[in-house]
């Protein structure tokens, strides 16, 4: 773990983090930027390992601010399979190209993100709210579970159901940290089979815990503050940006081999 203390991995670090507080605060999609720029600095699988307890953290932060403040039938249908999809990564953990993953979660991302955008700015999406089924809800819990356990990506799939409903701001947050909350706790333990979590990754994990804590409340003050139209344009505009980010990622890794 000694490249976690050079002047730029500390840099990355602290960056990550607070885009992971952020996220966890309300502004979904920020969080899934923080692992791939650790990893700049210090390699994927070291990433990972140090991220994963920060979230945990920010999840119990997040988790109490928002506890009054969820949907229950939309939990109710995405934890049992987002459950179900972190056993299937973690069984096909050794044969997975992050690549290929990456490549098919953000052409999803980019093509429900920009129909979404172009909806919302002709505000028509505001009319018709839309509940979509609950075996679509399955699919996208254990998708969200998956890609959750495989690249910390778990945010499009989970996206993809919810903000369809246009449920109140504070309502899909609640229910987003809550939901997340779940399968990291869950896949700790997965990592934790798997030999990803090292008492070095939990070393700088917790050197990093201050700046965890403060970006998740920060978040939560910005995301509380932040008109209901104009956090929807935010949410979706950072769905485009991460799927554009994972379509980038996975294709330089298949054009380099």
């Amino acid at each position: 773990m000694t490249e976690f203390f050079t002047p730029v991995a500390v840099l990355c670090a602290v960056t990550a983090v607070t885009l992971a507080g952020l996220g966890k605060g309300g502004f979904s999609g920020l969080g899934m930027l923080s692992t791939p720029l650790l990893a700049f600095a210090v390699g994927p699988v070291t990433a990972a390992a140090i991220m994963l307890p920060v979230l945990m953290l920010q999840d119990v932060a997040s988790i109490w601010n928002y506890r009054a403040e969820f949907d229950r039938r939309n939990l109710v249908i995405l934890i049992p399979p987002g459950l179900v999809g972190i056993l299937i990564g973690y069984g096909l953990a050794a044969h997975l190209s992050e690549a290929a993953v990456g490549i098919a979660l953000g052409a999803i991302s980019v093509a429900f993100a920009g129909r979404s955008l172009l909806l919302l700015l002709a505000r028509r999406a505001t009319a018709a709210p839309s509940r979509p089924s609950m075996p679509f809800g399955w699919l996208c819990g254990a998708g969200a579970g998956f890609t959750s356990m495989v690249a910390h990506a778990g945010g499009p799939p989970f996206q993809i159901f919810v903000l369809p409903q246009r449920l109140p701001r504070n309502i899909y947050v609640g229910t987003s940290v809550i939901f997340f909350g779940v399968m990291n706790w869950v896949k700790a333990i997965a990592y934790i089979a798997l030999g990803q979590v090292t008492t070095g990754s939990l070393g700088a994990a917790l050197l990093l815990a201050p700046v965890a804590v403060a970006a998740t409340y920060a978040g939560i003050w910005l995301v509380r503050r932040v008109d209901q139209e104009r956090f929807y344009l935010v949410t979706y505009s950072l769905l485009m940006l991460v799927g554009l980010k994972l379509l980038w990622d996975g294709l330089s890794v298949i054009v380099a081999s």
